[in-house]
């Protein structure tokens, strides 16, 4: 058992001391690419400045004869490109993988002061967060680094979701969790192939009229992540970390990609995956808040002064619960107008 004031103490001598709180920046889409293929690495320079975060992937679709290009291209890339205020993330392999620890002891040796996120893949307790926590402090220390490297674990197994509070409160140094439908359905045996998104034969229908089971009746397609995700929001919301959405992977379906967004935005995510330049445009468009919604939080914020009390506007009664709502919107608006002139125009901020 460790006191609660050791938990910010440098898990290794030398190391940067853990943030006491995770920095707020704008998140919006976490857009992969393959440093082992020359042409993706070719317009980093161009896709960097359209998305908040750009995430080397080492781990799932590289292959394995590729896994040491991948891990010298992400060096590169983090060396020499100019990123400005686009962060630079990394997914590692997985844990038990062989190739994890040259991942990390070449990535924080070389470039760990460019690196701001690793991305843990299939974490399934507390356990996989401390010993990542702990080798990092000691790779900082060697590296000399004056800041930590910052931990995001992806849900991908039944056990990690059994486990997504004690995940979530293991370090000081988790900055979110990501949902990773793929890998988690086929941990769960749930009979779907798909990447994301909903199935057709999961739904409700609605009651027969006149005993006639077999006459039309209405159905509604239901989202199979809706547990999942409300629940990591949850757990994120406990420990002041991110949640977010991982992949859609229908890239030509980009209605569908738009919806599971959408649900995942209103539920709490503040981002998401994407996999395809033209997913990009679609997660700007919706985890940032529409003008209209802005400038009635703003209303509601005027009205209600310090907050307290109750008010009327345009017929709907505003509270200190409807307060605080508006206040979630204003601050996210805020942070993505200090990202984007645009958005700062749109919110007059």
């Amino acid at each position: 058992m460790r006191s609660p004031r050791d938990f910010f103490a440098p898990l290794a001598i030398g190391a940067p001391p853990p943030l006491r709180e995770i920095p707020v920046r704008p998140s919006r889409m976490i857009h992969f690419f393959d440093p082992s293929n020359p042409k993706m690495v070719a317009k980093v320079p161009d896709i960097a400045p359209s998305v908040d975060v750009l995430l080397g992937n080492l781990e799932d679709a590289i292959a394995a004869d590729r896994k040491e290009a991948a891990r010298a291209g992400l060096v590169e890339v983090a060396r020499t490109a100019q990123l400005g205020p686009t962060q630079l993330w990394t997914r590692v392999n997985a844990l038990d993988s062989p190739w994890v620890l040259d991942d990390l002891t070449t990535l924080v040796s070389q470039v760990g002061d460019r690196i701001d996120v690793v991305m843990l893949p299939k974490v399934e307790g507390a356990e996989d967060i401390h010993y990542a926590d702990r080798l990092l402090a000691q790779l900082e220390a060697r590296a000399g680094l004056d800041r930590p490297i910052l931990l995001h674990a992806i849900l991908e197994t039944a056990r990690g979701v059994a486990n997504v509070e004690e995940i979530c409160l293991a370090s000081p140094r988790m900055q979110g969790l990501s949902l990773g439908p793929a890998d988690l359905a086929a941990d769960r045996r749930m009979k779907t192939t798909r990447v994301g998104g909903g199935h057709p034969g999961y739904l409700v229908r609605e009651d027969p009229s006149d005993d006639d089971v077999h006459a039309h009746r209405v159905t509604a397609q239901q989202d199979l992540w809706h547990y999942t995700v409300a629940r990591m929001v949850d757990a994120c919301v406990l420990a002041g970390i991110s949640p977010f959405y991982g992949p859609f992977g229908d890239i030509a379906d980009v209605v569908a990609c738009e919806d599971q967004f959408r649900n995942a935005y209103l539920l709490g995510c503040v981002g998401a995956w994407t996999l395809h330049p033209k997913q990009i445009d679609i997660a700007r468009r919706v985890f940032s808040p529409e003008p209209s919604e802005v400038s009635w939080a703003k209303r509601v914020v005027e009205a209600m002064g310090d907050g307290s009390g109750a008010a009327m506007l345009d017929g709907k009664m505003q509270d200190d619960a409807t307060y605080k709502q508006c206040q979630v919107v204003l601050d996210l608006a805020r942070h993505l107008a200090e990202r984007d002139p645009e958005l700062a125009a749109a919110y007059d901020l």
